[in-house]
């Protein structure tokens, strides 16, 4: 064989080999936009940044739970809304997505993105702070959520409920409450299932010996250490946990949490008082609250804020 197919040869093994490696890496959904591929499993992918960046005519940064959804609902919105097509959304953690915004940017590797949204998104308790700092110009709820346990396909370890999470055998992950309201309400979860002492074991005996995992940037961490071995189970949004079971081919499954002792939470999206496309925002926050954004929304496991 001579060098240069051996050099093919070693290039095609190494990709198949790194594809192998990362096969359950994001983004888990395919796109229709059209260009030049540049996208690599675990080198080159950013699946939380949607459509077009440059000339846009709206801009929505959406809190990152809502990943599996936004793919669907902006197609829908721009066949609603024909004079609309060139749409950038982001799904980022909201403390993260609220730093984006005061601090005018956010880096990602050698990348800046220095858009202006026209809308942003985020559970009622954060937005009501938006709103106290006189973001807003308006706000509107349009989706509700419950938490779940995400685990492999089969449940080996037999998870139950949240207090079996504080077993020693038990590799927990879950969302930071640093910057994820998820993780403030998966807290309180555990005082409900268990009082302070469960709160304890999982968020500092368990943590302190690493068998408690915080996610260092994304809810998508969660099920990416779950499907790679390396972390049991996970609490994270109903809707989530139903996305993977339900609508991806990943091997992982939901287990229920009782709802005496689930916490729940309101998604709402607020326009900004500044927004550079003022009327394109108005149309997408109508949208939301249609009754085909309604649809979309509850086929990802999401509820009605009716």
């Amino acid at each position: 064989m001579s060098a240069v197919l051996l050099l093919q040869a070693d290039w095609l093994f190494a990709q198949h080999t790194r594809d192998y490696e990362n096969r359950y890496d994001p983004p888990w959904q395919s796109t229709e936009l059209e260009g030049t591929s540049f996208s690599v499993l675990g080198i080159d992918n950013l699946p939380d940044f949607h459509g077009d960046v440059n000339n846009t005519d709206l801009v929505i940064f959406f809190a990152g739970n809502q990943y599996m959804v936004v793919p669907e609902l902006l197609a829908a919105f721009k066949e609603e809304y024909p004079e609309y097509q060139r749409v950038f959304a982001e799904t980022i953690p909201p403390g993260l997505e609220g730093n984006q915004v005061e601090e005018g940017a956010l880096v990602i590797g050698n990348m800046r993105i220095s858009l202006q949204p026209d809308i942003v998104t985020a559970g009622k308790g954060r937005m009501q702070e938006r709103s106290d700092k006189d973001w807003l110009s308006s706000m509107k709820p349009y989706a509700k959520n419950k938490l779940a346990i995400m685990v492999p396909n089969g449940n080996p370890l037999k998870i139950a409920g949240l207090q079996d999470l504080a077993k020693p055998t038990v590799k927990v992950a879950m969302p930071n409450p640093e910057w994820e309201g998820i993780g403030e309400r998966i807290v309180k979860a555990y005082r409900n299932a268990g009082g302070k002492e469960l709160e304890y074991e999982i968020m500092t005996g368990k943590l302190s010996k690493g068998s408690t995992y915080l996610t260092t940037m994304h809810h998508r961490q969660t099920p990416m250490r779950i499907l790679y071995g390396q972390s049991d189970a996970g609490p994270v949004w109903v809707s989530e946990a139903y996305y993977h079971s339900e609508l991806t081919d990943n091997p992982l499954e939901v287990v229920e949490i009782a709802d005496s002792v689930n916490v729940k939470a309101t998604y709402v999206a607020g326009q900004m008082k500044d927004a550079p496309h003022p009327e394109a925002a108005k149309a997408f926050m109508e949208f939301l609250t249609s009754e085909k954004g309604q649809q979309i929304y509850q086929k990802y496991g999401f509820m009605s804020v009716e």
